[in-house]
C-alpha cells in the first residue's frame, strides 16, 4: 500500500505542477491576445494617417501645380480632365 501512496502522491505532484503551468500558459495566452488587438488597433490607427497623409500629399501637389510648379502640372491636368468627364456624364444622365 505504501508503494501506491507514493505514486499517488507523486502523481498529486505533477497534477499539481501541470496546473499550475495551465494557468500560467492561459494567463500567457490573455497578455499576449491583448497585446495583439492593441498592436491591430496601433496599426489600424497608423494606416488612417498614413491615408489621411497620403490625400494631404495629393491636395498639396495639386496646389503646387496650379501655384505654377511644373512638376505636377501634367498629372493635374490629367485629374481635372477626369473631372470633367465625370461631370459631363452626370449631366448627360440628368438629361436623359
Amino acid at each position: 500500500m505504501s508503494e501506491l501512496s507514493k505514486v499517488i502522491d507523486s502523481l498529486e505532484v505533477k497534477f499539481f505542477k501541470l496546473s499550475k503551468k495551465l494557468e500560467n500558459l492561459e494567463k500567457l495566452n490573455q497578455d499576449l491576445t491583448q497585446e495583439v488587438n492593441a498592436v491591430k488597433e496601433m496599426m489600424q490607427e497608423k494606416q488612417k494617417t498614413i491615408r489621411t497623409l497620403e490625400q494631404e500629399l495629393e491636395s498639396l501637389k495639386i496646389t503646387n501645380s496650379l501655384l505654377g510648379s511644373e512638376e505636377y502640372k501634367r498629372e493635374t491636368k490629367l485629374k481635372i480632365n477626369a473631372l470633367i468627364r465625370e461631370i459631363d456624364y452626370c449631366i448627360a444622365q440628368l438629361s436623359e
